[in-house]
């Protein structure tokens, strides 16, 4: 980790219980640029978690506004990784921005999954989310159809890549979709989701999230 990475360590309320120590990995959408940390999705769920009982010891973000998979590896391969049970893994916006090679992403993003498998553990404890669609912003609304024909590219690949592995897939882009660029969509950058979308998000991965970490030995 470094001086920027995010990493907040609770003490435990129930010593018999699974302890939960969870691994964020992604970009501007996990980070949640444009709003305060506390708001960004890992945030929100950690505390969701534990408003189910569920004791979730350390929650570490490793995400950068701007990183593609091969930013995201090598933040990965610098970084001193801790003990963690819980990895996810959301990127793949900025390859598509950038205009990266596809093939590159296909590489890139199967090393990232090999790396989360190999921190938490198991397949089994991890789980991976889609690209939102930023064509639905004002930031992107000039190029909407393009884009959103292109981010549904790589969330298919994504989710082709998650069912052949067995790693749980979460479709937040459906999401983004149907808030646009409503008056509670979007942080005051108008192009990254707001505190509110981060909580719809939260709220569409909650049954299949405590699914898994239900299992967590």
């Amino acid at each position: 980790m470094n001086e920027k990475d995010t990493e907040i360590n609770i003490s435990p309320q129930d010593t018999t219980a699974t302890v939960i120590k969870f691994l964020a990995l992604g970009d501007s959408y996990t980070e949640g640029t444009g709003i305060e940390a506390s708001g960004n999705w890992p945030n929100q769920l950690v505390r969701r978690l534990r408003s189910k009982e569920f004791v979730v010891d350390t929650l570490a973000i490793i995400a950068r506004s701007g990183q593609t998979t091969g930013n995201l590896l090598n933040a990965i391969r610098s970084a001193e990784i801790g003990d963690f049970n819980l990895v996810s893994l959301q990127i793949g916006v900025n390859n598509q921005f950038l205009g990266r090679p596809f093939e590159t992403f296909e590489v890139e993003f199967n090393q990232l999954l090999d790396s989360a498998i190999e921190y938490s553990g198991s397949y089994h404890q991890v789980f991976v989310l889609s690209i939102p669609d930023y064509g639905v912003t004002p930031f992107g609304a000039t190029e909407s159809e393009t884009i959103a024909q292109e981010i549904d590219q790589y969330n298919a690949y994504i989710k082709t890549v998650c069912e052949q592995r067995e790693i749980l897939y979460i479709d937040v882009t459906s999401i983004s979709r149907e808030l646009g660029d409503g008056s509670l969509a979007l942080a005051p950058d108008d192009l990254h989701p707001s505190a509110y979308q981060y909580s719809k998000w939260v709220d569409a991965m909650m049954p299949d999230v405590i699914k898994l970490v239900e299992k967590l030995e």
